[in-house]
């Protein structure tokens, strides 16, 4: 081929490439932007609403989940008695069930809940802690599977153990799986249960058993700070409760605002306990500029 042609060739294909790069750049932009959007607006629609979320959790994530709640703009209510439920229950916006520091004595107040919120069309979030750590704890987690969460929400170890309804007591309440090695194993639970799938990690991973979304926000320094996996569980139940009809959507948003702020609080902290308290100071004071400035949400 004559040089001349050569470059002019070489060069049209470094234009078509940038060109490529540059329109997938735009695209992504687009897509972030629409993500913080979204986020911003149902994070706006919680404060303004106040939605009542009733938890039935463990007594080590009680503290940090009622505060996400409130600085989020929602009303929290610890409420696990078996004789409250019928008049409390169909009355909440969201139920959340966390099944940390789970017994017999609590079991039939999560499953008669989830039931009741069930038959009121509220949506509710199971969060299977340690699900694989014990016979007794699979199996109540599987009862409450089949009473239709609307979202599922665990650790990658925790997804992996209930889609195979397998025992891994290694790691308990921590995981030993990355969130990218459970996207299979969320993938197969959503499409058996109906429910969205989230599993926690670097990249908290969203999938309806299609649709598969990555949510990179957050910082490392907050799995040194118990229970905060517990309190994005109850932040999700909260965005449910202002846009039911968008599950997935409404449970990426929850994800990545908790892990901005997260983040944010970083920028000050010089802990795990100062980052504690900023976190939920940040979550607080949250606004749509910094919602689109730092949101990391794409599809997968």
């Amino acid at each position: 081929m004559n040089p001349i042609l050569e470059q002019c060739e070489l060069r049209k294909t470094e234009i078509t490439y940038h060109q490529a790069m540059n329109s997938k750049h735009d695209e992504d932009e687009q897509q972030r932007r629409q993500w913080g959007t979204r986020a911003w607006a149902t994070l706006s629609a919680v404060r303004t609403r106040s939605p009542l979320i009733q938890c039935i959790t463990n007594f080590v994530s009680m503290d940090l989940m009622a505060n996400t709640l409130l600085s989020a703009g929602a009303s929290p209510a610890m409420l696990h008695s078996v004789e409250e439920l019928p008049d409390f229950t169909p009355n909440a916006d969201a139920l959340c069930i966390n099944v940390g520091t789970l017994s017999p004595a609590w079991l039939p107040a999560m499953k008669f809940a989830s039931e009741l919120a069930v038959k009121a069309g509220k949506p509710w979030v199971l969060d299977p802690v340690a699900a694989g750590a014990s016979k007794f704890r699979m199996m109540a987690c599987l009862e409450l599977m089949n009473l239709k969460p609307t979202v599922v929400r665990g650790n990658g170890s925790e997804i992996i153990a209930l889609s195979k309804a397998s025992l891994d007591s290694s790691m308990g309440v921590d995981s030993g799986h990355e969130s990218v090695d459970a996207v299979e194993a969320a993938k197969s639970l959503a499409h058996s249960s109906g429910a969205i799938v989230a599993v926690s990690g670097a990249v908290d991973i969203v999938t309806d058993g299609k649709r598969v979304i990555g949510a990179r926000n957050g910082v490392a320094m907050m799995q040194k700070i118990t229970a905060t996996g517990c309190s994005v569980t109850a932040l999700i139940a909260a965005f449910l409760a202002v846009d039911q009809l968008h599950a997935l959507e409404a449970t990426a948003s929850a994800l990545s605002i908790f892990g901005i702020a997260g983040e944010m609080g970083m920028d000050v902290a010089k802990g795990p306990a100062s980052l504690r308290t900023h976190l939920i100071d940040s979550l607080y004071g949250l606004d749509e500029a910094a919602i689109i400035s730092r949101i990391r949400i794409s599809s997968l």
